[in-house]
């Protein structure tokens, strides 16, 4: 069990200690309520983290038996539908949460969901509200979610910006910076693609995609060491990569 699963229990387990106790039942008191509430949805959450959507349904159920309009719980509950591809379910109880809460981390999420459902301009729409919140500890994921968003509608230059925005919040931020060095090599910017394509590989990643933009770039750069060392780890990592067949397309 995590650790917000394991505390969220121990709270629930002092909870009914209390009942059983003879001491005063916690749930007649706001703070006890509230304070159930938060310890079921952690234990709801606990679960889905663990993969196990199915027993997160049953403390997320009691959580808004306590409080039938609270944004989490509904907010927790629409992430284990989504995990079950119940997406109407999801749909659901992401519009409940978001009627009680405009909570930039639940607009993100459901932002993400409409993603997965093709729903662009939606998922654009609740992305562009969670960007609003210059608290958001997130922030800089809500942009490049706005730049894989805009990417899906065509909109290469919106996003670029997009992404361009989520580097300037995070320099570490790794898909912005492989997508904009992919949109700069698309339009024949070879300097900046490489500089953004170097800061991506300094953060220690790599995928099928990256290497094959790397191989394209060090034969731009002529550098057929780095080319030929890129394309034998393609190879050896993605040999069933659509990337790997454009590799070997483009070596004939």
């Amino acid at each position: 069990m995590s650790l917000r699963a394991a505390l969220a229990l121990s709270v629930l387990v002092s909870l009914s200690g209390c009942v059983s106790s003879g001491q005063v039942d916690p749930l007649s008191t706001e703070s006890g309520r509230e304070e159930a509430r938060r310890a079921y949805v952690q234990l709801g959450l606990g679960y889905l983290k663990q993969g196990d959507p199915e027993r997160a349904k049953a403390p997320l159920s009691k959580a808004l038996e306590l409080d039938p309009s609270n944004a989490n719980a509904h907010a927790a509950l629409a992430l284990v539908f989504q995990t079950q591809m119940e997406a109407e379910l999801a749909d659901k109880h992401y519009r409940e949460a978001l009627q009680r809460s405009d909570d930039a981390r639940i607009l993100n999420n459901y932002g993400s969901f409409l993603f997965e459902q093709g729903r662009y301009e939606e998922a654009l729409a609740r992305f562009e509200q969670a960007s609003k919140d210059t608290l958001y500890d997130e922030r800089s994921h809500v942009f490049e979610n706005m730049g894989l968003t805009a990417l899906k509608l065509g909109r290469k230059e919106q996003a670029r910006k997009y992404f361009a925005r989520a580097v300037r919040l995070n320099a570490r931020q790794q898909g912005a910076l492989l997508e904009l060095a992919s949109l700069a090599y698309e339009s024949k910017d070879y300097v900046p693609a490489k500089e953004y394509y170097d800061r991506f590989v300094r953060l220690g990643e790599e995928n099928a995609r990256s290497l094959l933009l790397g191989i394209r770039l060090a034969d731009i750069f002529q550098k057929p060491s780095d080319a030929a060392s890129l394309g034998l780890r393609l190879q050896r990592l993605y040999p069933s990569s659509a990337e790997y067949r454009t590799y070997l397309s483009e070596q004939r």
